[in-house]
C-alpha cells in the first residue's frame, strides 16, 4: 500500500509537474499569440493609417482637379465638337472614290472649310473650289448619326448637284450659307473656280434656295449684269426676315467690287448699292495671324449681319470691310427700297471702332441685339451689345485659343440659341502651307447666353430696342488705348472640354461622347492621269 501510495504519490507529483509545465508552455503560447496579435494589430493600424492618409491625399487631389475643371468650364466656353487633319467625303462606294482620286477630282489637301450653318439635324459646311480636287462645295454633317470626331462630309443635296461647271443644276463654289425660319437654305454660288489671279468665272453669280424638308431646289436666281462689276467677289449673305415667308430679303457683300446687293424674294429681283464705307481702310492693311505677317490692302465689305426688328418694323444691317477696324450700319428700310440706290449716301452710318487688331470676316446678331464676331488677328470670338456705343470699352473677347482657334472663319447662331464656330487656319493655307500631321480644322459650339455671361455684352433688356445712330461720328478718331475686355483664363491647361453636341433646337441639351483615339491620316495615292489635256474649266467660258 505504502509503496503503492508512494508510487501513487510520486505518480501524482509527476502529474503535477507535467501539468505545471503544460501551463507554463500554454502561458508562453498565449503570450506569444498575444504578442503576435498585438504586433499584427499595430501593423494593421499603421497600414490603416497609411491607407487613410492615401485616401485623404487622393481626395485632396480630386478636390484640386475639381476646382480646375470648374475654372475651365467657367472660362473655356466654346467646346470642340469636330476636328480634322484633312477633310474627306462620304462616297457611295470605294470604286467611286478611287475613280475621283485617279482623275484628280478628289485631292484632300486642297480642301478648306470656310462656312457653316446649322438646321435641325444637319450641320452644313462649305468648301470653295480654290484648287482642284473638291468633289462637293456644299456639304453637311448629320448630327444624329453615330458620333465621329472627324466625320466625312456628305454632299448636299448630292454629288450630282455639286457638279463643277454645271451652271443650271450644279454648284461650283459656295462660301457662306444661311437657313431661314421657313426651313429654306439660301446658298450663294459665286460660280468661280481657282484662287487669286487664277480665278475663272465658270458660271454666273447665282442664288439657289432649297427646301430643307425635301432637299429640292425651290429657286435659282442669276444676278443681273448691273449688280456685277469687273472686280466683283461676293462671298457673304445676310437675311432680312419679314412677317411671312414671301416677305424675305437677302443682302450680299461684294468684297472686291465694294458693293452691297439687295435681293427681294417676293419681287425676285436684285439691285446694287455703292458707298465709300464699303472700301478698305488703307491704314490697317497689315495682318499678323499665327506668327505670320502679310498685307491685305484690297479687301472691302465682307462681314454683314441684320439686327432684330426695331419699333419701326425694320432691321439694322451692320457691316465692315475686312481691312478695317470700324463698324458701319444702314437701316433695311433703305436697302429694301430700290429707289434709294441713288441719294442715300447719308443714310449709311459710322458706328464706331472696335479698336486695334480687330479685323473681322463674320458676324451675327441675336434676338437680344448682341453681336458676335470673329477676330482673326486674335484667334478669338468677340462680342458687342448693340444697345451700347461701339468702342473698345464696350466690347469683349468671349473665348480665345492661340492653337485651336487660328483664323475663326465663320460664326453662326441657330434657332436654339446655340453658337457655332469654325476655325480653319486660312491664312496659313493661302499664304504658306498646312501641316497635315496636325489638326487644322475645328468646329466649336456653345450656348449663346453662356458665352456672353459676365461680359459687358450681356444683355440687360429682354426686348430689343433699335439704336438711333447719329451722322456725326468721325471715321478716324483717337480712341482710348484701352484694349477689349478679355475674360481671364481663356486657355485650358486640360485641352478640349468636349466633344459634345446639341440634339434639340427648342430645348438644347448636350450628349457626351467618349473621346476616341485619333489616328494619323494617310493620304491615298492617286495615279497619274493618262491624258495631258488641260481641264476644261481652266478656260473662261462665261462672261457677263
Amino acid at each position: 500500500m505504502s509503496q503503492e501510495s508512494g508510487m501513487l504519490m510520486i505518480s501524482s507529483n509527476d502529474t503535477s509537474v507535467d501539468n505545471s509545465s503544460a501551463f507554463l508552455r500554454a502561458g508562453r503560447r498565449i503570450n506569444f499569440y498575444k504578442a503576435v496579435v498585438i504586433r499584427s494589430t499595430l501593423v494593421h493600424f499603421k497600414q490603416l493609417k497609411l491607407f487613410e492618409l492615401y485616401i485623404l491625399n487622393m481626395l485632396a487631389r480630386f478636390l484640386i482637379l475639381g476646382c480646375i475643371l470648374a475654372t475651365v468650364s467657367a472660362t473655356v466656353k466654346l467646346r470642340e465638337l469636330y476636328s480634322w487633319n484633312v477633310l474627306d467625303w462620304n462616297y457611295p462606294d470605294l470604286y467611286s472614290k478611287q475613280r475621283d482620286l485617279e482623275s484628280g477630282a478628289l485631292n484632300p489637301k486642297n480642301a478648306l472649310p470656310v462656312g457653316i450653318e446649322r438646321w435641325r439635324n444637319k450641320l452644313f459646311v462649305s468648301v470653295p473650289r480654290w484648287f482642284p480636287g473638291i468633289p462637293a462645295t456644299l456639304n453637311y454633317i448629320s448630327l444624329d448619326a453615330p458620333y465621329e470626331p472627324s466625320p466625312k462630309l456628305t454632299p448636299y443635296p448630292s454629288f450630282k448637284d455639286n457638279e463643277l461647271g454645271n451652271c443650271e443644276t450644279g454648284l461650283t463654289t459656295v462660301y457662306r450659307i444661311k437657313a431661314d425660319k421657313c426651313d429654306r437654305l439660301w446658298v450663294l454660288d459665286v460660280g468661280t473656280y481657282g484662287y487669286d489671279s487664277n480665278v475663272t468665272n465658270v458660271c454666273p453669280y447665282a442664288l439657289s434656295v432649297y427646301d430643307l424638308h425635301t432637299n429640292q431646289r425651290l429657286r435659282r436666281y442669276v444676278f443681273r449684269s448691273e449688280d456685277i462689276v469687273p472686280t466683283t467677289f461676293i462671298a457673304n449673305i445676310a437675311l432680312d426676315e419679314g412677317d411671312t415667308c414671301e416677305d424675305y430679303f437677302a443682302y450680299f457683300s461684294d468684297e472686291l467690287g465694294y458693293g452691297l446687293i439687295t435681293y427681294s424674294w417676293q419681287q425676285n429681283k436684285s439691285w446694287r448699292f455703292s458707298h465709300g464705307f464699303f472700301q478698305p481702310d488703307p491704314l490697317v492693311g497689315d495682318f499678323n495671324i499665327a506668327g505670320m505677317n502679310f498685307q491685305w490692302f484690297s479687301e472691302g465689305i465682307f462681314g454683314i449681319s441684320a439686327s432684330p426688328k426695331g419699333p419701326d418694323g425694320y432691321r439694322t444691317l451692320y457691316f465692315s470691310p475686312i481691312t478695317s477696324n470700324t463698324e458701319f450700319a444702314v437701316s433695311t428700310r433703305i436697302l429694301r427700297d430700290e429707289t434709294k440706290v441713288k441719294g442715300s449716301y447719308k443714310d449709311f452710318k459710322v458706328i464706331g471702332s472696335r479698336g486695334p487688331d480687330t479685323h473681322t470676316t463674320a458676324k451675327v446678331v441675336d434676338d437680344t441685339g448682341v453681336q458676335l464676331y470673329n477676330l482673326i488677328d486674335q484667334n478669338a470670338i468677340g462680342c458687342w451689345n448693340t444697345q451700347l456705343p461701339m468702342k473698345p470699352q464696350n466690347t469683349a473677347v468671349v473665348d480665345r485659343d492661340d492653337v485651336s482657334m487660328i483664323f475663326p472663319c465663320d460664326v453662326k447662331v441657330d434657332g436654339g440659341r446655340n453658337v457655332w464656330v469654325i476655325s480653319d487656319r486660312m491664312s496659313i493655307f493661302l499664304e504658306s502651307e498646312l501641316d497635315y500631321s496636325d489638326i487644322n480644322f475645328r468646329i466649336f459650339t456653345a450656348n449663346f447666353d453662356d458665352l456672353v455671361r459676365g461680359t459687358v455684352c450681356e444683355p440687360t433688356i429682354s426686348t430689343y430696342q433699335q439704336p438711333n445712330y447719329p451722322n456725326s461720328i468721325p471715321l478716324y478718331k483717337n480712341f482710348p488705348s484701352s484694349t477689349p475686355r478679355v475674360l481671364t483664363g481663356f486657355t485650358s491647361p486640360l485641352g478640349s472640354v468636349g466633344p459634345q453636341k446639341f440634339i434639340n433646337d427648342a430645348n438644347p441639351t448636350f450628349i457626351n461622347y467618349n473621346v476616341q483615339q485619333r489616328q494619323p491620316y494617310v493620304f491615298p495615292t492617286a495615279k497619274s492621269l493618262s491624258t495631258a489635256r488641260n481641264p476644261w474649266w481652266t478656260t473662261n467660258n462665261y462672261s457677263y
